[in-house]
């Protein structure tokens, strides 16, 4: 099964911790891609999708996720099959809107009928956990989950 990765990011902090993911499920076919440049029609219930979004301003999507957010609630495609995992990057300063950007698109791929895989990762920038560390084990603990071979298989 094919694994894609989309990432939001701002500053790029988010596609560091994309490509760490990416390299923690290289054993799968793998594919990385900006969230600003990818289709939402080629969200592919056969492949599991793996959001990496950051949170920008107050509590808003990064601006490269702006596209991939406006065309889920502009197009509505049913997403029902889909299965996908959210690794959200934020600062806790920012209290209620604290990795908000992640939030935003696990809530609309759940309102099209996707299902989240795992556990909500949330970076706090505000921590001295490496973004690129907290990456790398969840990844490996997604990749350790019953529900992730089922979806990879």
């Amino acid at each position: 099964m094919r694994i894609v990765i989309l990432f939001g990011s701002e500053m790029g902090t988010a596609e560091a911790a994309a490509d760490v993911i990416a390299g923690e499920l290289a054993a799968h076919d793998v594919s990385l891609y900006d969230m600003g440049e990818f289709d939402v029609a080629d969200l592919d219930a056969a492949a599991l999708h793996i959001m990496v979004c950051s949170t920008y301003g107050d509590g808003e999507l990064p601006t490269n996720a702006e596209p991939f957010a406006a065309a889920l609630e502009r197009e509505r495609p049913a997403l029902d099959g889909l299965r996908f995992a959210v690794f959200g990057l934020g600062d806790s300063v920012y209290g209620e809107t604290f990795n908000r950007g992640g939030e935003i698109i696990a809530e609309q791929l759940n309102a099209l009928g996707a299902v989240q895989l795992g556990e909500h990762a949330r970076h706090d920038a505000s921590t001295e956990v490496k973004v690129r560390d907290l990456a790398g084990e969840w990844a490996r603990g997604l990749r350790a989950l019953p529900s992730f071979e089922l979806a990879t298989a």
